[in-house]
């Protein structure tokens, strides 16, 4: 059964358990849920004393109290009209991990806050009651009368395990460049991931295209590739002129062993050969006679002629 209910502080409390033949009931110490309105949240920390480890106040208004068993005359839940219900001041600690993920989040950032969407609504927190309970009665009235004490109402001390409310999941992201926090739906996120908007528009893109088409070089001639099959003539004729070519070149440059043994030695071996600088009519007969009758005496030819270089 559901009832309204008064502030144990009420000055009726103290005259219904005086006054005479009424019937009442005190319970003390009961686990119970608080419905609270919480109208304010201010994030603080600690003393140096724990390193200034962060926290949650919340304040709210008690809107109602459901305790864990019923209260008697079956009794369930105990309702607070607005403005009726008492003043309820809430300690959040967070635990490590809740540390790491508001850290994560932006709490040594600037203008980090707490979220404005979790204020104007009903909370459910843990906490201990006592009660005086007030039996109807035909001479008064019909139904039960509840008074209501919250303990340490002023200081109430929760947590993720006691309320199970993970706040540092409310927090959202802070931007670094901003003084105000983002929310991001978890669906809009997912949507983002897989539909990434681009900076840039299709006409960008076809106008990137044109212009790369326009300056790009003219393509290279292809060039033949070569033949696998090689002839070797060719090869060894083409070798045997360089080659040519390579001792003519040594033999016209004047002081290397080439060109000495040319001007010197090699027009001696041929009776047809002569000095270059003496082709022609530049030859001396006599140069020539001496020259054979050298020869001659060599291979062992009887022939005493006389040597001479006139």
């Amino acid at each position: 059964m559901r009832t309204a209910g008064l502030q144990m502080s009420n000055i009726w409390a103290g005259r219904i358990q005086r006054e005479p033949g009424t019937e009442t009931f005190s319970i003390q110490d009961l686990p119970a849920e608080l419905v609270v309105l919480v109208q304010t949240m201010d994030l603080q920390h600690h003393g140096p004393d724990v390193n200034y480890r962060p926290y949650l106040h919340l304040t709210g208004e008690l809107r109602s109290v459901r305790p864990s068993e019923p209260l008697a005359c079956g009794i369930t839940e105990v309702t607070y009209a607005p403005g009726v219900g008492e003043q309820v001041d809430a300690f959040y600690e967070f635990d490590d991990a809740q540390l790491v993920e508001l850290t994560q989040k932006g709490y040594f950032t600037a203008g980090f806050s707490v979220p404005d969407h979790v204020l104007g609504i009903e909370w459910e927190l843990p906490a201990t009651i006592d009660a005086l309970v007030l039996a109807p009665s035909a001479a008064y009235q019909d139904a039960a009368v509840v008074f209501t004490n919250i303990r340490h109402g002023a200081e109430l001390e929760i947590d993720l395990a006691t309320s199970g409310y993970d706040l540092a999941a409310y927090f959202s992201h802070q931007s670094p460049d901003r003084s105000h926090s983002m929310v991001v739906d978890d669906d809009e996120l997912r949507v983002r991931s897989t539909a990434i908007n681009s900076l840039f528009t299709e006409e960008d893109y076809a106008m990137a295209r044109e212009e790369a088409v326009r300056v790009a070089p003219a393509p290279k001639p292809k060039e033949t590739e070569p033949s696998d099959a090689l002839d070797v003539s060719e090869v060894e004729a083409a070798i045997a002129a360089e080659r040519a070519e390579y001792q003519a070149q040594l033999s016209a440059t004047t002081g290397t062993l080439e060109n000495l043994f040319h001007e010197h030695v090699a027009w001696t071996l041929n009776d047809e050969t002569t000095r270059p600088e003496e082709h022609g009519d530049g030859s001396k007969p006599s140069q020539r006679r001496n020259v054979r009758a050298r020869r001659a005496s060599i291979n062992g030819s009887p022939a005493m002629i006389p040597i001479s270089f006139d």
